[in-house]
Order: C-alpha cells, then sequence, then structure tokens
C-alpha cells in the first residue's frame, strides 16, 4: 500500500508500565531509561529517513513524567522554600535530559520523599518530544537544509510546539488544572529542552558545562581578566576547581595557557567548574536589557543557585569618583522588556544574603571597612533603561525619575537580571563600577578608558568571585530564600 505522508499510521516504542518508587535513584534511573529509549528511537527512525528511506509511518516518542500525589494537609516542618506541596493533590511533570539533571532531579525527589512519605510514580508521558530536541546533543546527526528533504518534516516527526512553550507556571498563571493535575516543577521538559538548545546557540558551550554559580558582564574586559584567574587556580591542586571550558567547548587544564577564542558567539560562556558543579560560569552578555532577558531566560532552566551582574555604570552622584563601586539594593525599572512577565509595579527586594556576601567581598579585596569602605562603595538604587542614548532626548523626565527614584547609577542590564532572578526564582545580586558621570559632564578622557579597565576590572572580578564562593558555602536553605516564592509553589526549586 502506498500512503501518502499525511495519511501514515502512528509509530512508537514499545511503552513501560507506570511503576511507583520510593527511592529518589532508583526514580531518576527509570526516568532515564524511559528518556533514552524515547530519544534512541527518533534518532535510529530519523538517521533512517535522512539515509533515503521513505517514511512508512509517523514517529512519536514522548517524555517520561514523575507525578505525586498526596491527600494529607499536613503541615511540613522545612526550613526549605522548596521540596514539598503546599495541599493534597496530584502533581506531575515531565523531564528532560535526566542525565544532565541527574543531582538536581535526586535531589528535588528525595526531598518530596521525605516530606511527604508516599512514593513518586513515573510513566511515559503525553507530551512528544520534538524530534529537534532529540538530536540537539547527538553530534553524529548532521542535517543540512531541510527544504533538501523529500518529505514534509511534520508530516513525519513531532517538532517544537511554542503554543505550549511558555513560562505560565513560572509566571504564576498556571497553578492548578480543574480535570488535572498541578505543576510538579516550574519547567515543562519542552520549554528546557527549546532553552537547553538557545543557550547552545547563543554561548557556543554546551549546557553540560554551566556552572551553579553565574556571573554576568557586559565587557570582555572580564573575560581576559577571568581567563588569567582560572589559569591561577587550576596550578592550585586545592583550589577545587578542575578545568576551564571557553566557547566552542574547548577544555584546558592545570597548566595550559587560556589562549584568544576563535569563536565569537553572541554571549560567549565561559565556565570554571568543579567537579559537583559548584563552580562558576561568566556570561558576557553584551549591551541592553533584551540580551539580559534572554540569557536569564535561558540560564534559569538549568535551576543555578546565585547570579550576579557586574558591569559599568553611569555615576548619578556628584560624591562618586569614577572606579567606585555601586551596591544595588533597589532598581528603578525602566527596561520595558519584562513588563508582560513581571509587572513594574512588583518590588524586586534585595537579597540580604547575597547583599552582606558582596559587602563583605569588597571590604576583603579593597581592605577597606566601615567609614572609609563608604567612601569607595555606595549602596542605593540602579536604574536600567532601554535607551543607551537616552541623554540625546529631553532631559526633564528622565532625570526627575531618576532623583525621585534616588538612583545613584544608571545601566541597561542590572534590573532586567535582578528582576528575572525574582521571577525564576534564582538569588540575585548587583555590583557594579562607575564608569562615567554624564549628569556632572565627566567622561572618560583619551586614554582614560584603558587606564580605567586595567586598574579596576581586575578588582571587580575578584571581588564577584570572592562573593560566590563565599555563598558556595553557605546551606541551600539560607541561600534560597522563601522570599521569592509565591502563594501555590511547585515542589521542584
Amino acid at each position: 500500500m502506498n500512503l501518502e505522508p499525511h495519511n501514515l499510521p502512528l509509530a512508537e516504542p514499545p511503552e513501560y508500565p507506570a511503576e511507583q518508587f520510593d527511592n529518589a535513584e532508583a526514580a531518576v534511573a527509570r526516568l532515564k531509561l524511559l528518556y533514552d529509549q524515547a530519544t534512541d528511537f527518533l534518532k535510529a527512525e530519523f538517521q533512517a529517513t535522512l539515509a533515503g528511506r521513505k517514511p512508512q509511518a509517523r514517529y512519536r516518542a514522548y517524555y517520561p513524567e514523575i507525578c505525586l500525589t498526596t491527600t494529607s494537609f499536613a503541615h511540613i516542618d522545612s526550613r526549605l522554600s522548596f521540596g514539598h506541596v503546599a495541599e493534597p493533590g496530584t502533581y506531575s511533570t515531565t523531564i528532560t535530559r535526566p542525565e544532565l539533571f541527574d543531582g538536581y532531579l535526586v535531589q528535588q525527589i528525595g526531598l518530596i520523599l521525605a516530606s511527604h512519605q508516599v512514593p513518586v510514580t513515573v510513566r511515559p508521558s503525553t507530551t512528544p518530544i520534538p524530534v529537534h530536541f532529540a538530536l540537539q546533543d547527538d553530534t553524529d546527526v548532521a542535517v543540512g537544509n531541510s527544504q533538501g528533504l523529500e518529505f514534509h518534516l511534520r508530516d513525519v516527526f513531532d517538532v517544537p510546539d511554542l503554543a505550549t512553550t511558555n513560562d505560565q507556571i513560572v509566571n504564576g498563571f498556571l497553578t492548578s488544572h480543574l480535570d488535572g493535575p498541578s505543576p510538579l516543577a516550574p519547567f515543562t521538559a519542552q520549554r528546557i529542552d527549546y532553552s537547553l538548545a538557545r543557550l547552545s546557540h547563543y554561548t557556543a558551550t554546551a549546557p553540560t558545562h554551566f556552572q551553579n554559580f553565574v556571573l554576568f558582564t557586559n565587557y570582555k574586559f572580564y573575560v581576559d581578566e577571568f581567563a588569567r584567574f582560572a589559569e591561577g587556580v587550576l596550578a592550585d591542586p586545592t583550589s577545587g576547581y578542575t578545568e576551564f571550558v571557553a566557547p566552542g567547548n574547548k577544555v584546558y587544564q592545570a597548566g595550559e595557557t587560556i589562549g584568544e577564542t576563535t569563536l565569537t558567539p553572541q554571549m560567549p560562556a565561559f565556565h570554571l567548574k568543579r567537579a559537583n558543579g559548584n563552580g562558576i560560569t561568566l556570561v558576557n552578555i553584551g549591551v541592553g536589557p533584551s540580551n539580559a532577558k534572554t540569557a536569564t531566560d535561558h540560564i534559569a532552566v538549568l535551576r543555578p543557585h546565585t547570579w550576579l551582574m557586574l558591569g559599568h555604570c553611569a555615576g548619578l552622584r556628584n560624591s562618586q569618583s569614577l572606579g567606585d563601586f555601586v551596591l544595588a539594593h533597589a532598581y528603578l525599572r525602566e527596561d520595558h522588556v519584562l513588563d508582560a512577565d513581571l509587572p513594574v509595579w512588583v518590588p524586586v527586594p534585595a537579597l540580604a544574603e547575597i547583599q552582606i556576601a558582596l559587602e563583605n567581598a569588597v571590604a576583603e579585596v579593597t581592605k577597606l571597612t566601615g567609614y572609609d569602605l563608604k567612601r569607595i562603595m555606595r549602596t542605593g538604587t540602579v536604574a536600567t533603561i532601554d535607551n543607551r542614548n537616552w541623554e540625546l532626548r529631553d532631559q526633564s523626565g528622565p532625570v526627575q525619575r531618576l532623583s525621585q527614584s534616588r538612583a545613584i547609577a544608571l545601566d541597561m542590564e542590572s534590573a532586567t537580571i535582578a528582576a528575572n532572578g525574582f521571577r525564576f526564582r534564582v538569588p540575585y545580586g548587583t555590583l557594579l563600577c562607575v564608569s562615567d558621570k554624564p549628569l556632572h559632564g565627566e567622561l572618560k578622557l583619551p586614554g582614560m578608558a584603558t587606564e580605567f579597565y586595567s586598574s579596576q576590572v581586575s578588582r571587580h572580578l575578584k571581588i564577584g568571585i570572592r562573593a560566590l564562593e563565599s555563598l558556595r558555602d553557605m546551606p541551600l536553605e539560607r541561600l534560597h530564600s522563601r522570599k521569592l516564592r509565591t502563594f501555590e509553589e511547585t515542589a521542584f526549586l
């Protein structure tokens, strides 16, 4: 029988029955089995069609999912802001890349089992895996121009569905279903896969290299200094750092010179790794709130423990000097890229743990304390705008808002990164360096820029690294603040 592609029968891999688990490691092992079986099936069928085989069926496989059902209103006495559900019901989430998220899944499932004393169920879901995501880490599959295929891809395989790839859960718009389970995790499998694919594209490094502590910057000078720092700590066997990864997934070991990267992706990422994933990732996001949102939208699915913004800003007070530090404790949001996801009337609070870590790091690196520290570091409101050349417009409005908000610094990324940290429950903070004072006519003269960057960047980066290292030693229940959780939260962090 000669079947047209749109009339093809459905072909699926053999289905595993649902199974209950009271052990987190065993549950994750089953998730890996189901995911590998599904993706191996799609890869094999796709490679066969690439090799010239006429499609004989519509090939479909499903993400695995994990479910929890509890009937108790018992109060969970936990210092953690996650690891439990608030009320009886059924909760579920689809899972992707369980090998990548192995430690995270074992931790989250283990907390749920301990909190509720009921087993979890692992089974195939009803959500198809898009073939693009099944193939995204397979280096053996090379697809040129998809237009050259002798069939319509969407007739034979499932493709990404943007209608179901969204942030409704994490934004708090989807807390329960009248006819189905409530969400168990902040992101669905397809949403995670979408971001993982984007991360590889934008940063030119694989998601497997990303670490739990992230620095964002808007200048390449910080990248160069980060590479020099990495060379030093890798040479120290007691540092705990194991390797350095640059764009193109170029891996450097102890004793190797980290040279200039030949790749220039949009947002190059560099990873100073530790064996447990608690190293430091530095991402040069470039300039602007759109870039800041893009980077944090995608990195958030990896569930980092902290991200910090280290960049340059305009100082707005006459008492500031070039090279002074600004520790943000509030944000004036005029970036607009998050208006639909997190309205500007939502306050973005400073997190005490992050503020203390940053202030202590500044004191440690500069060797200043008390009133002397206040001379070179000011704490206050940072304004973030979406117009780099705001100075060229009528200044009466912007300057009035800056004054009314008590802003002490102006940039284009910090409030976006903080607001997305608030939205995604990722602890956040900002430490900026004053590079000019436009309201007072203090712009860098010829030659000043080079001198400024060479003298200030090294110290600034060391402060950011030191702050992250101190946060790394903090218990998770202190670091992941309950201040970032809503009334109805997912059990997974």
